[in-house]
């Protein structure tokens, strides 16, 4: 049975039709992208499956007893509480079954007063609580909330402080981890993405693939949907269409479905052009006026067909004005070191950056990138060391908080206006097409214009200042696909040197060459993209040792020139292959293995030999603890829960090590070790 179900719903907003006819399923277990253009009615099918919004039209069912989780994009203020006692407050039948087996554990301790016949009735009402309590994954709940809460970057130092501490971000996080460590039968997430750093997104991507929790996913983060979502539904033109598989493949069959509607749609204008013409010429004539009417009623009657739209808003060719060629080194810093306070960022930092370097930095949120950006666009001076740009370079910045600088009471077009020198309405209204602002959109105000709209302003002001040296803080996070689609046009073709941080992995490798990582208040740069970065460095921990050198820090070993090219594996392989003795080192390959292979399989009866073990004591334990005697020795009950639990987590820890190792050693076996 589906989760949740629209059939034929319609839902209208000031008169438009947003959604017309929708029908949709939510099966369980399924992770399903929810995609299209703002305002295309992604957020009203929210409201719709959370019941904060009645179709006008059609029905909405959701399956009895759904229990739903719902992260917004915006979070309500919450209550003055710890931060793991907030995440572990989630179901109040388990706060009710824990106070309850508790307060009968300290009744039978105390069994004074107490006849035989009422330490019977508790002790059998303790062994229904504890059932329900194990079924309720009792044991497990604090060690998975804090599991949760680290994969999304909290510390343990933070578990009990309050959540009146934390930034709106870090909140969001928290309210992410109590829907996660909740497990809804379907859990619904609105651009979940927009505060996590890369490296809790990545956990979040395999926590979401391994959860049984249904998903429905609103994101603009195209290599999240891919690595998470098994269906997309994209909204367009007041109807939800379904594609199997994940975003790419989403665009791929899509491509395909619009090229048919198109060819499907201009036949019809041909005929119906035909049908027009044949009426015009017939029409007054006698003998052909009655064959003239019917072809009127055919038109009439004819179900016509909208003109396909791709949903993007169109694409445009940006012609922006070219900035004047930076200097050789455009920035150069020599152990610059920066502290706050006691708080020391960066100690003996160095970094050269060259004319048509494309850096990104990347990592975990607080080591620093937003300082360095601060630091090359001069913001924030150094505490010590060196410091220097250029000649003639002209700098452009980017970060959220410029959206500030707008004027709210001019439109679109007067703001952009201010820095475009001479140039007439015309060309302007042409610029701003290349950034998504059509026709009427052009003489909008400020002041009504969404986070994602002020965004794509400002960096079209940016780009019409024509910098050399374009630094850039989270450009993409109030914009959807399309409006990220366009800012990797505007910057693909860009001649000058770009800084940029960024948890968008589709947008760093479409746009950057090198990956800067900052670890203990120093930069290692990497060269390619990326998924080089994942792939060649970041699996490989023990290559990362920068070198102390104000050029670009290439790791130990081989240099820029023996860097991560994509050819290089299969061309090495097939230099291998054709060597002569091949033969032999065919055998050395088998020894290889097989010396990989034998801890592996230790290991593997190792841990199979403990799970046993560890099964067959819990067995034990739980019986007794269903034993009414056992109660008459609270302490001796108390330390067997507390085994029990230990066992519980220890077994836990073992089945993860189990698919670990097992997974190595299926890697061994098919020679990838």
């Amino acid at each position: 049975m589906s989760l949740v179900s629209f059939s034929d719903v319609t839902r209208f907003h000031n008169r438009q039709d947003v959604l017309r006819g929708v029908t949709l399923s939510i099966e369980p277990g399924e992770r399903i992208g929810l995609v299209g253009r703002n305002g295309a009615g992604k957020t009203t099918i929210i409201r719709l499956i959370m019941g904060q919004e009645a179709p006008d039209g059609g029905q909405v069912s959701r399956a009895k007893g759904l229990r739903l989780g719902y992260l917004p994009q915006d979070i309500m203020a919450q209550a003055d509480q710890a931060l793991l006692g907030m995440v572990l407050d989630t179901d109040p039948e388990f706060r009710r079954v824990e106070g309850e087996l508790r307060e009968i554990e300290e009744r039978l301790a105390a069994t004074a007063g107490l006849s035989q016949e009422e330490q019977t009735a508790l002790a059998d009402r303790h062994g229904h609580l504890l059932e329900r309590f194990e079924a309720m994954d009792g044991w497990g709940r604090e060690s998975e909330a804090k599991k949760v809460l680290s994969g999304l970057g909290f510390q343990e130092s933070d578990f009990q402080r309050s959540l009146s501490e934390f930034s709106g971000g870090w909140v969001m996080r928290a309210v992410l981890a109590r829907l996660l460590v909740s497990k809804p039968g379907l859990l619904v997430l609105d651009e979940p993405t927009n505060h996590l750093d890369i490296d809790s997104l990545m956990w979040l991507e395999g926590y979401l693939k391994g959860s049984p929790s249904a998903l429905l996913l609103v994101s603009h983060d195209r290599v999240f949907l891919n690595n998470v979502a098994q269906r997309i539904v994209e909204l367009r033109q007041g109807r939800a269409d379904s594609y199997p598989g994940d975003y790419d493949q989403f665009l791929e069959e899509k491509a395909r479905r619009l090229a048919t509607e198109s060819a499907a749609y201009a036949n019809q204008q041909d005929r119906i052009r035909q049908m027009e013409k044949f009426i015009e010429r017939n029409r007054v004539r006698a003998s052909t006026a009655r064959r003239a009417q019917s072809r009127v009623k055919a038109l009439g009657k004819m179900d016509r067909l909208s003109q396909p739209d791709d949903g993007t808003g169109g694409s445009f060719n940006l012609s922006l004005p070219r900035g004047r060629r930076g200097p050789d080194v455009v920035a150069e810093l020599k152990g610059v070191s920066k502290s706050y306070g006691r708080t020391r960022v960066y100690a003996d930092l160095s970094l050269t950056l060259l004319r048509g370097d494309r850096l990104a930095l990347v990592g975990p949120n607080g080591r620093g990138k937003s300082t360095l950006v601060k630091l090359l666009a001069g913001l924030t001076a150094p505490s010590s060391g060196l410091l220097r740009l250029g000649q003639n370079v002209d700098l452009g910045y980017f970060s959220q908080f410029q959206m500030e600088s707008l004027n709210p009471c001019l439109t679109i077009l007067e703001e952009l206006a201010k820095v475009a020198g001479h140039l007439t309405q015309g060309p302007l209204r042409t610029i701003l097409g290349g950034f998504l602002f059509h026709g009427e959109d052009v003489f909008k105000k400020v002041s009504v214009l969404s986070g994602g709209e002020k965004t794509r302003l400002v960096l079209c002001k940016i780009m019409m200042s024509a910098p050399n040296l374009l630094i850039m803080d989270e450009p993409t996070n109030h914009l959807d696909i399309p409006g990220r689609q366009m800012l990797e046009d505007a910057l693909d073709d860009y001649p000058g040197t770009m800084v940029l941080i960024s948890h968008d992995r589709h947008f760093i490798n479409r746009l950057c060459d090198k990956i800067g990582v900052i670890e203990d208040g120093r930069l290692i740069v990497h060269p390619g993209d990326f998924d080089d970065y994942q792939r060649l460095w970041l699996s490989d921990p023990s290559s990362i040792s920068g070198q102390d050198s104000p050029s670009p820090l290439w790791q130990d070993g081989p240099g820029p020139q023996a860097g991560p090219d994509k050819a290089g594996p299969a061309k090495e392989g097939q230099d291998k292959a054709e060597r002569p003795g091949g033969r032999h080192q065919a055998a050395q390959d088998r020894k290889r293995q097989a010396a990989l292979r034998r801890p592996l399989e230790k290991r593997l009866e190792e841990t199979e030999r403990r799970i046993s073990a560890i099964a067959g004591r819990t067995g034990e334990l739980e019986a007794s603890l269903c034993d009414r005697a056992v109660y008459q020795d609270g302490r001796k009950a108390k330390d067997l829960r507390v085994e029990l639990a230990g066992l519980y987590e220890e077994k836990r820890g073992l089945e993860a090590v189990w698919e670990e190792t097992a997974l190595e050693l299926e890697t061994v076996a098919n020679g990838q070790g």
